[in-house]
């Protein structure tokens, strides 16, 4: 199964909704969070489809596995950070519970797709 674009894969769609929510939540964060915990969610957020597009447009299944660990690290620090936003007020619970659902949808989608790919290379 050959995937011509990173554009065509259902996970890296997952990440950029996930990363627009984050956009989306972090503009309600107090002013004093600019450059603290809001820019570290945004910025796990977006790593997460950067890192799937870069690993399927490397030359070798080993590197795309590779990407996609540093994905789902991405995505664990994004969880975290989501609770931590939701412990300190900034966040609805609302909001926590989607976001956190989409998370965990993403990671079983990431570890799926790290399946075959480890396969392949046995």
């Amino acid at each position: 199964m050959s995937v011509a674009s990173y554009k065509d894969l259902k996970v890296w769609q997952m990440g950029m909704a996930l990363a627009a929510d984050v956009y989306q939540v972090t503009r309600d964060f107090p002013k004093a969070e600019t450059f603290g915990l809001c820019s570290q969610l945004q910025r796990a957020a977006v790593s997460i489809p950067s890192n799937i597009a870069e690993g399927h447009a490397r030359d070798s299944t080993k590197e795309f596995l590779h990407h996609l660990s540093f994905a789902l690290g991405s995505l664990a620090e994004v969880e975290t950070q989501i609770l931590l936003a939701q412990q300190f007020g900034y966040l609805t619970a609302e909001s926590q519970t989607l976001i956190t659902a989409k998370a965990d949808e993403l990671g079983k989608m990431l570890r799926g797709l790290q399946k075959p790919l480890r396969a392949k290379l046995q």
